[in-house]
């Protein structure tokens, strides 16, 4: 065998072996490589194979710029197979268009993960907004831009929001978001916690949310309770507005609350401070006091004698006259003289006469008048068991 046949099969095992290390590639594939040079039209790109990839300005970006402002040597990039050989030898390879693959695939991984990802969103188109993940466009429903009620869209553009896939179909390239998903399981997960730690008889805090007629929703933080207006205040109260407003931060006590139901009752008033718990100190039976009219029903008239205690005057003890209706001869607001004729602080009831009290303070002023020792002595104690 001569020397040029072993330098022959010399060089072609080792052109084989070179060639064997060589990943083979397709058309079609996505592959890797690292920079090689940039120029202002195309770069070139060492592949692992057998030749080097050439990457078109237009396959890299639509934008007016450099390349070098976007690529340097030695970068390591993602580029999509076009052709095996230009007719050179060169690969024919696209960024743009790995990068595009590459991000579906990794939209695909998100959806089917219900993972969350963050967008900027570009425009208000009609029906919703618009958002780019790289090259792919999104869609994000008006009804799903937020848990929240959103009046006007543009108040979105330019900013980022965190989002869920909800929808996903990578051969019409639709991609539809939800900023909504991730508020209302952020919200839930919040209700979780609360509800979690919070039980009877709690102080906590709360913002003012809501006020109705019947008393004010509180939300304590992703979970709303509701403070009656016999609630708000141990003395009587109309309409919420007339001791909280809407934004207030407020301490309340939790009176009760229902997982189940999600319900949650609240109390402003201090528990403590329940003004029966002193009512046996401050009034006595046959104390003969001022108080006022705050409420009229057919059998009698509700009058408040100290804020949050309120008596019941029957019908029958609001007058000598036959009368059909409380109404008849009172107005709420009238400020009047009642007797104590019961007291029950556990019951928290009161019966009380307007009848007996002007009776007393006439049978009292007529002994008086007689100008005797005892009638002095008599008025000296009235004016004792008069509260007013």
């Amino acid at each position: 065998m001569t020397m040029e046949n072993v330098n022959s099969i010399s060089m072609k095992d080792m052109m084989d072996e070179i060639e064997k290390s060589m990943k083979p590639i397709h058309s079609g594939d996505i592959i890797q490589g690292k920079v090689i040079s940039v120029s202002d039209n195309e770069v070139l790109v060492n592949i692992g194979y057998i030749s080097d990839g050439i990457i078109k300005k237009e396959e890299i970006t639509d934008e007016e710029i450099s390349l070098k402002e976007i690529l340097k040597p030695d970068d390591e990039i993602n580029a999509y197979v076009i052709k095996i050989n230009d007719g050179e030898g060169n690969a024919v390879l696209s960024k743009k268009k790995a990068d595009f693959l590459k991000i579906w695939e990794e939209l695909k991984d998100k959806f089917e993960k219900r993972e969350t990802l963050e967008v900027n969103v570009k425009e208000v188109v009609k029906g919703g907004l618009v958002a780019y993940i790289g090259d792919a466009r999104a869609f994000i429903p008006a009804s799903q831009a937020s848990n929240s009620f959103v009046k006007d869209l543009n108040e979105f553009v330019g900013k980022s929001l965190v989002v869920k896939i909800i929808e996903f179909d990578p051969e019409k390239k639709r991609v539809v978001l939800s900023g909504k998903e991730v508020e209302k399981e952020a919200a839930e997960a919040e209700k979780a916690k609360i509800w979690s730690k919070i039980k009877k008889g709690d102080k906590v805090s709360g913002v003012v949310k809501r006020l109705a007629k019947f008393g004010a929703f509180v939300d304590l933080g992703g979970v709303d309770g509701l403070i009656h207006n016999s609630d708000l205040s141990w003395g009587r109260v109309n309409h919420p507005s007339e001791i909280v407003k809407e934004g207030d931060n407020v301490e309340v006590f939790v009176l009760d609350l229902n997982k189940e139901t999600g319900k949650i009752a609240l109390g402003l008033k201090d528990i403590e401070k329940d003004p029966w718990n002193e009512i046996e100190n401050n009034f006595k039976i046959n104390d003969i006091v001022k108080g006022k009219v705050v409420r009229l029903m057919d059998f009698g008239a509700f009058v408040e004698v100290q804020k949050g205690i309120e008596g019941l005057v029957h019908i029958s003890q609001i007058t000598e006259d036959n009368i059909a209706k409380p109404s008849q001869v009172l107005n709420i607001g009238d400020e009047v003289k009642v007797k104590i004729l019961e007291l029950n602080r556990e019951a928290k009831k009161i019966a009380l006469s307007i009848k007996e009290a002007d009776n007393s303070v006439q049978e009292e002023l007529d002994k008086y008048n007689d100008n005797n020792e005892e009638g002095n002595f008599l008025f000296a104690d009235l004016l004792k068991n008069m509260k007013f």
